[in-house]
């Protein structure tokens, strides 16, 4: 990715959604002028002279009140944390469950990052016992809620407070703290739903030729990706799809979830560590109103994606919300909002999205089934099965997010 590129899209959400009134609301207030230093000079009189004397003609040649100019390379100023809280409010209601029965809910992620936060959780409802647990190698907290048989109306309610701020990757900066040896080797690992070889391997091959940089190769598969998918709002809920079938196939449709996992299948391939991040829509977009979500958000689930480039560390990327743009909003190849675009969601995460998990064949605590292929919606258990669909009948889910 060249220096180019990322300038231009670290610009993209003035040019696609800033208002002229909302930018300079959010300006940032000028600072104050440093007070002046009663210490004597560190430097010799001389050098100090000198450096005076060009801040004077510098002085001369501007005109008064206005800054400096700023050159074709220069980069923008860090910008202001612009942290956003939330409340989360998930409510389930089962429908006359036989016997007794367990439900499971996957909880933000808790382990604070320089994008989000989680604050805490409260809960209520009729359930007999009810917690939370932490699964350490699947990096996850979990909640789940106990009824006996015979209680009328099993709910419960339970309330997250988050935090979020958008996520930013700087191709211009490099020293990143190293991931750990166990979660890399982690996240090379083939899966149920994500074979890392056969197919898988001969396909990300061809998608990045020669290039051995493990940057470049990251974003050649994510060009890869945004040209051969299609993103298909048609299909029910959150996918299963088998991924190496899939590719197979030739038919390359899904929602985020196939997308993403397509993603991470052909980085893991060619030995990028690579992990989809399973979580939540729960507010507006500024790039797209597509791209948002508001009201009951029960079937806004979303999956991203992000890779890991040693010297860089983990690097978000968003394919789907680009394939689901082009369906969305109807735009074409040669729109120059597209080509924006494709260039931003590669290193950058709109924080209108909570992140679950990146936790795929996940094994439920307690429960008497199989792994499931990934945990983003609720799961219900009773004697006469398990069932992670709310669409089947069996519980009521809905969830409400509240700017606060």
């Amino acid at each position: 990715m060249k220096r180019r590129d990322f300038l231009a899209a670290s610009a993209v959400l003035t040019l696609l959604a800033g208002s002229p009134a909302q930018a300079a609301k959010n300006q940032q207030p000028p600072k104050a002028p440093a007070k002046a230093s009663k210490k004597p000079p560190a430097k010799p009189v001389a050098s100090k002279t000198a450096k005076a004397k060009n801040a004077q003609d510098e002085s001369e040649e501007m005109p008064q009140g206005e800054a400096p100019p700023r050159n074709a390379i220069s980069l923008p100023d860090e910008p202001l944390a612009q942290w956003r809280n939330y409340d989360i409010r998930s409510t389930i209601v089962l429908n006359n469950p036989q016997g007794k029965a367990r439900v499971w809910l996957p909880l933000v992620q808790y382990r604070d990052t320089p994008w989000e936060r989680s604050l805490g959780h409260h809960w209520q409802g009729n359930f007999e016992t009810a917690g939370i647990y932490r699964d350490p190698v699947a990096d996850m907290e979990v909640f789940y809620a106990d009824w006996s048989e015979g209680i009328a109306e099993p709910k419960l309610e339970i309330v997250s407070q988050i935090a979020t701020q958008d996520r930013h990757f700087d191709i211009t900066r490099r020293g990143a703290m190293a991931e750990r040896t166990e979660i890399l080797r982690r996240c090379l690992h083939s899966t149920q739903l994500v074979p890392n070889d056969g197919v898988m391997r001969r396909t990300a091959e061809r998608a990045v030729g020669r290039i051995r940089d493990p940057l470049a190769q990251g974003k050649a598969i994510y060009d890869w990706v945004v040209e051969n998918t299609i993103y298909d709002p048609g299909m029910q809920s959150v996918g299963h799809a088998h991924i190496g079938r899939l590719l197979e196939s030739g038919n390359l449709v899904g929602r985020s979830t196939e997308i993403s996992l397509l993603f991470v299948g052909l980085c893991r391939a060619v030995g990028i560590p690579a992990r989809p991040v399973f979580g939540l829509r729960m507010d507006g977009s500024r790039l797209f109103s597509s791209l948002g979500a508001s009201g009951d958000l029960s079937t806004a689930q979303h999956c991203r994606a992000e890779f890991y480039s040693p010297g860089y560390g983990w690097i978000p990327v968003n394919p789907s919300d680009v394939r689901k743009a082009i369906q969305s909003e109807g735009l074409s190849h040669a729109d120059p909002k597209l080509t924006v675009l494709k260039k931003l969601l590669f290193g950058f995460w709109e924080m209108n999205w909570v992140s679950f998990n990146a936790a795929q064949d996940v094994e439920l605590r307690g429960s008497a089934g199989n792994a499931l292929p990934f945990l983003v919606n609720p799961v219900l258990e009773t004697r006469e099965g398990r069932f992670d669909d709310p669409a089947a009948g069996r519980f009521g889910y809905s969830v409400k997010a509240q700017r606060v």
